[in-house]
């Protein structure tokens, strides 16, 4: 799974990593993404890091502005 790949590299707490996994899952059903091999995925993957990074405390809003900022 990209996410946790990603997560590794930084420091994060329980709870973050938490919300991160939480919201990439949410972002790949809403876009439809089952395969997590998918190239799109780590995308996804970034861009739920780097929104929930910047102070997002809701999965479900993190995955939203995710799938909006990917713009697809």
């Amino acid at each position: 799974m990209p996410i946790n790949r990603l997560l590794k590299t930084g420091e994060y707490t329980p709870e973050q990593i938490d919300l991160f996994n939480r919201a990439f899952s949410l972002a790949l059903h809403s876009m439809g993404l089952v395969d997590r091999n998918d190239p799109l995925c780590e995308i996804v993957a970034r861009k739920v890091i780097e929104i929930g990074k910047a102070g997002a405390l809701d999965a479900k809003g993190i995955a939203q502005a995710a799938v909006a900022r990917i713009g697809l």
